[in-house]
């Protein structure tokens, strides 16, 4: 694992270990990766949400599509 260090204001400072000590935490390493991570999800979302807003429309979705994708999950 690599080491990275960054600099914050006094206020950040306090509130990343608040929210260490608040939401059990064990460093603020972790609570700062969580951040990452999270980040990251909705950077793909986000992708994921423009490329099937930019696709071409699909099939309907009505009964007989639930009807058939439950038929599919309960397999068949």
């Amino acid at each position: 694992m690599s080491t990275m260090n960054i600099s914050l204001p006094d206020s950040l400072k306090h509130y990343v270990d608040q929210q260490v000590a608040n939401r059990g935490y064990g460093t603020s390493s972790e609570y700062v990766r969580e951040l990452i991570r999270h980040d990251q999800d909705r950077q793909r979302l986000r992708r994921l949400l423009l490329e099937g807003a930019s696709s071409a429309p699909g099939a309907p979705v009505d009964d007989d599509y639930f009807a058939a994708l439950r038929k599919r999950a309960q397999g068949r």
